[in-house]
């Protein structure tokens, strides 16, 4: 059956179960670690509760049946009548996998299918183990459509039991009753309240159904204004008074018969008879009471929404609109150059300030807390572990640090790699490590930090480290490389060895790694976002890889330097230096021309050669040239520029049809004079022409 995902109740329900199943996962897993902590239990049986409410209220009946069964183990577990374990939580995670699956296939405008009975048999058993009664199939709830309210059949059957219990114990003269009081428990409170509230407004009863006599005479009605229909607040109190006593609101002899005063307004319930069906499924009251008026108090108003949801759509229109004013800025600053003229510059200077605010404040619109990022991360260490036999503690630092919302999307595939790596190669098996005088628990910590315009992310562990030697070695039985060559790498450019192609040192392919795939993707993705990536690691102490992004992607700090008369742009995040070129230190190795910096060889490129058609090096001007030193991959490398222009912020502007393909080429800009720059791809560059 197909879903309208226009719905805007829908649309709610889809925004507010994500962020649901992104904290259950992480409670989940918190749990293992303190079964018995009791605002945890609480909490997750809320979550799966609530997901339930909403997916009962569109009418969802699969996801209802598997939220139902977990909801009803998360009951016994706060009840203290089992601990949970690590069995329990495989099966619980399991179910939270197929209600995501069913959420995914929700968002797609498609009907769920059911959870398998072998599952639900599965969960149904930790709860059949307490004692407590387990049915053969979860209590599905059927939601109807009674004209104007959709109420569970149910909670409506309950709450009638529980109204005419009151009702009876308030009659003056009433019988004893030999049955249940029909009091209702919390969680048939808290789900009442979830289907009325769907609704946004109060049931009411029709006058046309109303039998019995009213107990307040017409004239009194007409003075004090009552109405027949019960209102949002009279109901939202009733429900409150049976809250806090947990059972139906008690009003005694003297209360029902106090004087109605003229001045002061009565709400008032109405009687209706018990076999008469009520619009909005609210059961039939039999008794007429009132309520005082001293009790009667008003709801109180609820707070404004302080939050809009947009479309990111418009959010990346007014990004765009701002890199725009960015140029004009640049364009405006560099037409004050070189006039003196104390009002213009005093107002363009106000201009930068405002464009930055601007600027700093709509990236904010797009910000998101790399926690959605990390959400998952417990999950995956949690699962690898077992599977691996290991014991591993996952810490996170800085999970409220804001990243643009197209970062955090694109960030989440590499850092699971990062964080599967170190968990597979890093950590080792508690057996190796009390050997080694470790204890038997690894860690690893997942961490995020603002430094200036730039996020450092890192992923540390405390394992074995990684041994330079070993991937000396790899890399020339790779083919790699020379032993000569291997010999002269450091051992930060041998760690850097990773993130090449097909590289691996596991001796045993595994379904986590060893394929020598994966880790020269994350450069690659890392790389495209403006990134850079590197690794630190001391052999028998643990390793460290540390990623630096821009804060967004759509305008980037660059180094605008030229060629001939054509300005290019750098990624100030790839720049590490900047060399005025003495002829004098370079040499050719190999037949590559290299430069000594600092007693070390460096490759050295002419950028003219590669990217300027016809041309011809002029010896006369090679003295005032400079060498800018990039990174790429493991290693350093000096490209000659005619120029330096320096540092500039742009916006970076989509390549035509026909430039896309180009290697070297990320993209162009609109420099401060007018003209146009072309923004270089280093790594793409390299692969192409070094």
């Amino acid at each position: 059956m197909a879903i309208d995902l226009e719905d805007e109740i829908l649309q709610d329900f889809l925004v507010e179960a994500q962020e649901i199943l992104e904290q259950l996962s992480e409670q989940l897993v918190e749990l293992e670690q303190s079964p018995e902590d009791a605002d945890l239990l609480s909490s997750i049986f809320r979550g799966f509760h609530t997901v339930k409410g909403g997916a009962g209220f569109l009418a969802l009946d699969a996801m209802v049946g598997i939220c139902h069964i977990c909801e009803d183990v998360f009951d016994v577990l706060r009840n203290g009548d089992i601990i949970a374990d690590a069995t329990l939580m495989d099966a619980i995670l399991r179910a939270l996998d197929v209600i995501n699956e069913m959420f995914d296939t929700v968002r797609t405008g498609n009907d769920p299918e059911p959870a398998s009975p072998a599952l639900i048999a599965e969960i149904a058993a930790f709860k059949s183990a307490s004692g407590a009664v387990v049915a053969t199939e979860p209590a599905a709830e059927t939601v109807t459509n009674n004209q104007q309210a959709d109420v569970t059949d149910e909670v409506q059957q309950e709450f009638e039991a529980m109204l005419q219990s009151a009702a009876a114990e308030e009659a003056p003269m009433a019988e004893p009753v030999a049955e249940p009081s029909g009091d209702i428990t919390e969680e048939e409170f808290e789900k009442l309240l979830d289907e009325l509230h769907g609704k946004n407004k109060g049931p009411s009863i029709d006058a046309d159904e109303l039998t019995a006599e009213p107990a307040v005479e017409p004239s009194v009605t007409a003075e004090t204004g009552v109405s027949e229909n019960i209102t949002e607040e009279e109901f939202d109190k009733l429900l409150d008074e049976m809250h806090g006593a947990g059972k139906g609101p008690t009003i005694s002899g003297s209360d029902a018969l106090a004087p109605v005063e003229a001045s002061t307004p009565v709400e008032a319930s109405v009687p209706v008879e018990a076999s008469v069906p009520v619009e909005a499924s609210v059961p039939a009251v039999k008794e007429t009471q009132e309520i005082e008026p001293s009790k009667a108090k008003v709801a109180a108003k609820p707070p404004a929404e302080t939050t809009v949801r947009v479309d990111t759509k418009r959010l990346d229109d007014i990004m765009n609109m701002v890199g725009e004013l960015v140029l004009v800025r640049n364009r405006l600053s560099k037409l004050r150059s070189g006039r003196e003229d104390d009002e213009m510059s005093k107002a363009i200077s106000n201009l930068d300030i405002v464009t930055a605010d601007l600027q700093l404040a709509v990236m904010k619109t797009r910000m998101q807390p790399i926690k959605k990022v990390f959400g998952r991360f417990p999950r995956v260490v949690r699962d690898l572990a077992r599977s691996l036999d290991k014991k591993i503690v996952l810490e996170l630092v800085g999970e409220e640090t804001d990243l643009d919302k197209n970062l955090v999307e694109a960030l989440s595939d590499p850092l699971v790699h990062l964080v599967r790596n170190a968990v597979d190669h890093g950590i080792e098996t508690p057996e190796e490590r009390l050997a080694a005088g470790k204890p038997e628990e690894g860690l690893v910590i997942l961490s995020a930090i603002q430094e200036g315009d730039h996020i450092m992310l890192s992923i540390e562990d405390n394992g074995k480290g990684m041994d330079a030697d070993i991937l000396r070695k790899s890399a020339v039985t790779k083919g790699m490389m020379d032993a000569e060559a291997a010999l002269r790498l450091s051992d930060v450019e041998c760690y850097n060895l990773i993130f090449a192609p097909g590289f691996s040192t596991k001796t045993e392919i595994s379904d986590v790694s060893g394929r020598g795939v994966g880790m020269d993707v994350v450069k690659t993705r890392i790389t495209g976002m403006n990134g850079t990536v590197h690794v630190e690691s001391e052999l028998g102490v643990g390793s460290k890889i540390v990623i630096k992004l821009p804060l967004t992607l759509a305008i980037m700090s660059t180094l605008m330097v030229k060629l001939s008369s054509q300005a290019f742009a750098l990624p100030l995040s790839s720049v590490v230096e900047i060399l005025n070129l003495d002829l004098s230190n370079t040499n050719t190795i190999d037949g590559q021309l290299v430069v000594l910096v600092r007693g070390k060889a460096m490759p050295l490129y002419y950028l003219n050669e590669w990217l300027i058609p016809g041309y011809t090096p002029d010896p006369s001007s090679e003295e005032d040239q400079h060498v800018v030193v990039v990174t790429a991959g493991h290693q350093h490398i000096g490209f000659v520029v005619n120029q330096l222009l320096g540092q500039e912020e742009i916006v970076i502007k989509p390549l035509g049809a026909m430039l896309t393909k180009v290697e070297g080429l990320a993209g162009a800009t609109i420099t401060g004079d007018g003209g146009i720059a072309i923004i270089l791809d280093i790594p793409s560059m390299l692969n192409r022409y070094a």
